[in-house]
């Protein structure tokens, strides 16, 4: 069934800081991304720092989660990295754009479910500047596609989600799948799901040409529009 909530409005007190955006150059390696993420989290705590959205990708690696099952990795063809976000295991690598948000959800809205609505709607929104209609479900988080071409039921992830809080200022985030290699995800049972109804796309894939310069326009365009403005950062990583 769609999730039919409606966006949340998760907009900060007025007079705050612009969110930063912040685009790694480089790939960037998955134990540095999260050292550097608690870092900032912190600083957002302490009120040291103004909220950040980071967007990478990292080399071909495997995350699990703190509901990863060891007998969802099939094949160790790549790192397998344990993380403290929420969710099961999933892939991470080259063409997939990843977002990690740090943002202080006390300070806008202290409630997790909300917030992972409002990033599903995020990409929602992302995917609709390319006439991609994903769609939530309430019983698979992440954000779908239909594929009626293979047949009734079918339908295929395009982004994950996985989140955590520390001091109510959120870490990780989501992933979207632009142009990565799908043959990746053969190796593990993404985020748990068995069922041979559900499978894994891609921009590409439904064939549109997107680049990761135009997924991040239309991304950087769905965040303010849910969450509010933002300002260009440096990369310091």
């Amino acid at each position: 069934m769609v999730n039919s909530r409606d966006d949340l409005d998760l907009m900060p007190l007025s007079g705050a800081t612009p969110v930063e955006w912040r685009i790694a150059a480089a790939p960037v390696a998955y134990p540095d991304a999260v050292a550097a993420m608690e870092a900032r989290a912190a600083a957002i705590a302490a009120g040291d720092a103004p909220e950040l959205v980071w967007l990478l990708e990292h080399p071909p690696l495997y995350t699990s989660g703190t509901s990863g099952r060891d007998g969802d990795l099939l094949e160790r063809r790549f790192p397998l990295f344990r993380t403290g976000r929420g969710g099961q295991l999933t892939y991470h690598g080259p063409g997939q754009r990843v977002a990690y948000l740090m943002l202080d959800l006390k300070r806008r809205h202290p409630d997790v479910r909300a917030y992972v609505a409002s990033l599903e709607a995020l990409i929602v929104r992302t995917l609709a500047a390319f006439s991609v209609k994903g769609e939530r479900r309430e019983d698979r988080v992440g954000v779908w596609v239909a594929r009626p071409d293979k047949g009734p039921g079918f339908e295929d992830k395009i982004a994950a989600i996985g989140v955590r809080l520390r001091r109510w200022v959120s870490l990780h985030g989501i992933a979207i799948n632009v142009e990565p290699d799908l043959s990746h995800f053969d190796a593990i049972v993404p985020c748990g799901i068995k069922d041979s109804r559900y499978g894994v796309t891609s921009l590409v894939d439904l064939g549109h040409l997107a680049t990761m310069e135009d997924v991040d326009v239309a991304l950087r365009q769905a965040f303010e529009a849910l969450f509010g403005p933002t300002m260009t950062g440096t990369d310091k990583y």
